[in-house]
């Protein structure tokens, strides 16, 4: 499949490296993709304030790409559900499609939803494959456990997203486990970071990410690894924050995967902007053999 890269506004700013590794583990797979410049916010930030403004934004995205004759990928999981949704909604509202289309018509672009939306681990799962994806692995983890973090928006509503089930999902457990990493159980693996909440509750906020990382180190974790960029943000920026008031709480470094699979495929740890991550990460690479 012909794909433009949906790169997520925060990561230009915050999270360089997951663009960056993105970009780099893709190539390495020989996954071509472009990037439409003028791609603009999923729409998001709008969803819970103006239906309208939501749906445009997303349907202008969708529109882009169905005119440059590509499916989207996208590593953020905010931005995926909100495409997704967004797809829903005109599905089943076609007067709401039409008025959209009407101002999309003022750029020349249309909305007919021809365009596929899909995470990076639909296409690392289901398009790539987990063999084809070991035959390029060149160094595997030992010893290493990972807790990994789905994040809510990827998983749920699960009628529309369809990405995995959402009680008991499987795929991103084993796209860690194909380098070689065990991908442990932990009890609060499904809850809330607590992203949404920075900037409204603080102090809650901080009280559930310190409930996730007590958890996972409680349950053997090396490292947490996430699936989400605020997510990551999280549990990377906003931890370190947390370690710095909370002098009792030991940090649990979080890696992203495409760093994690980034290692195992011989990419230079720079492309994948290890040295940016907020807690060092530096020795995982103890891990590999």
């Amino acid at each position: 499949m012909n794909f433009a890269l949906f790169r997520c506004c925060p990561t230009s700013i915050f999270l360089k490296q997951y663009e960056s590794s993105t970009d780099a583990v893709l190539r390495k797979l020989g996954v071509q993709f472009k990037d439409i410049k003028k791609f603009n916010c999923c729409g998001y930030p709008l969803k819970n304030i103006d239906t309208r403004a939501y749906a445009l934004a997303g349907a202008r995205n969708l529109a882009l790409a169905e005119k440059n004759g590509v499916h989207i990928l996208t590593f953020c999981n905010c931005c995926f559900n909100s495409l997704k949704h967004i797809q829903h909604t005109l599905k089943e509202n076609p007067t709401l499609k039409q008025d959209i289309n009407t101002t999309l018509a003022k750029e020349g672009l249309t909305c007919q939803q021809p365009v596929e939306v899909k995470h990076l681990f639909e296409v690392l799962f289901n398009d790539i494959g987990l063999e084809k994806i070991r035959d390029k692995v060149v160094k595997r983890f030992s010893d290493l456990n990972i807790a990994t973090h789905y994040g809510c928006h990827i998983l749920r509503p699960k009628d529309i997203v369809r990405f995995d089930n959402p009680m008991a999902p499987t795929i991103y457990d084993q796209l860690v486990e194909l380098t070689g990493a065990r991908s442990i159980a932990w009890q609060t693996k499904l809850d809330c970071c607590g992203s949404p909440l920075l900037g409204i509750d603080d102090e809650l906020s901080l009280d559930l990410t310190q409930k996730k990382i007590t958890d996972a180190k409680q349950s053997g974790a090396d490292y947490l690894c996430s699936a989400c960029v605020y997510c990551q943000l999280q549990f990377d920026r906003v931890q370190k924050m947390l370690v710095s008031r909370r002098n009792e709480i030991q940090p649990l470094p979080s890696i992203l995967y495409t760093q994690l699979l980034g290692l195992c495929l011989g990419i230079d740890k720079k492309a994948l902007g290890i040295n940016l991550n907020e807690l060092a990460i530096t020795r995982i690479e103890n891990y590999l053999s």
